[in-house]
């Protein structure tokens, strides 16, 4: 690790207790369904029985259905029975337990993970650090800013994304013809 990086970098890469993967709209009829919109692909590990935790205060609920509806998901929980309970949770964020979660394939990576790496072409040239990651559909798209303040984009691509070495904190790219002005 390099000597101008605090020690306590890997401490900062640990894994965050709970997940976000989605957060509830609004009611959905009168039997206690939940409209939710999806920020992740997580949302398709809500499988009956699956323990949520809604809210700021994350209480704990077990999911008994979620299924498309629309380009939205209808999810219903154990206990949320009728409209006026399930309008209690609009608005809440739906988190999980990431100890609930099976590892992820090789060359996967939460967002967590990858936002504060700091990204070096392979001639070991600092360009900055990934600040945030834009979901575009295609790929993801890294937002990089150098130390100066300027914003570079580079698209989540194996011909631009190298290697992402999460023990040294970074992520070494190609830059390809276009990127960087």
């Amino acid at each position: 690790m390099d000597s101008d990086r605090p020690s306590t970098y890997n401490s900062a890469r640990q894994p965050p207790e709970f997940l976000a993967v989605g957060r509830v709209v609004r009611p959905h009829g009168v039997r206690g369904g939940l409209n939710v919109s999806s920020n992740s692909e997580l949302i398709y590990k809500l499988e009956p029985s699956v323990s949520v935790y809604l809210g700021e205060v994350k209480e704990p609920a077990t999911v008994k259905t979620l299924r498309r509806h629309r380009k939205e998901f209808l999810m219903f929980i154990e206990g949320c029975t009728n409209r006026e309970t399930a309008e209690k949770w609009r608005g809440a964020t739906i988190y999980i337990r990431f100890a609930s979660l099976e590892p992820l394939p090789e060359g996967e990576f939460f967002h967590w993970q990858i936002v504060g790496l700091h990204v070096v072409t392979a001639a070991d040239e600092e360009l900055g650090t990934i600040e945030e990651i834009m979901e575009t559909g295609a790929n993801d798209v890294y937002l990089v800013r150098d130390p100066t303040g300027k914003e570079i984009l580079l698209p989540a691509i194996e011909s631009v994304i190298r290697e992402v070495d999460l023990e040294n904190g970074r992520v070494v790219v190609r830059l390809i013809p276009g990127l960087i002005e």
